[in-house]
């Protein structure tokens, strides 16, 4: 190799040295810079995300809720109709008993 591309080629790397030298501090600024706005966002996303999910969380508590009374009723009109029944069930009962049955299989005598 002669000298002169030598001197060339130490030269070149001189000059990639010298410039990554130079742009390093600025580089490391930036970087530190965007680690910081980049973890601000992501708390600013991390709030509002809790935020949606916490609302969600209390309209499907209360249409729960809202199921859950409508089934109470439900079976409150149940339990009502039953005891409505039941009551004509004892009424009828009571009318067969006072109205009395044939003895001897609906003749007279």
């Amino acid at each position: 190799m002669s000298p002169e591309i030598l001197v060339a080629a130490i030269a070149a790397v001189a000059v990639v040295v010298a410039a990554v030298v130079a742009a390093l501090p600025p580089f490391l600024q930036a970087s530190r810079r965007t680690r910081g706005t980049v973890e601000a966002q992501g708390a600013e996303t991390r709030a509002a995300t809790l935020d949606a999910l916490n609302a969600v969380g209390t309209r499907l508590e209360a249409r729960f809720n809202a199921r859950i009374d409508d089934v109470r009723d439900d079976i409150d009109n149940v339990r009502e109709g039953v005891a409505r029944v039941r009551e004509w069930q004892a009424g009828h009962d009571a009318e067969h008993l006072t109205i009395g049955r044939p003895r001897n299989g609906g003749g007279g005598t």
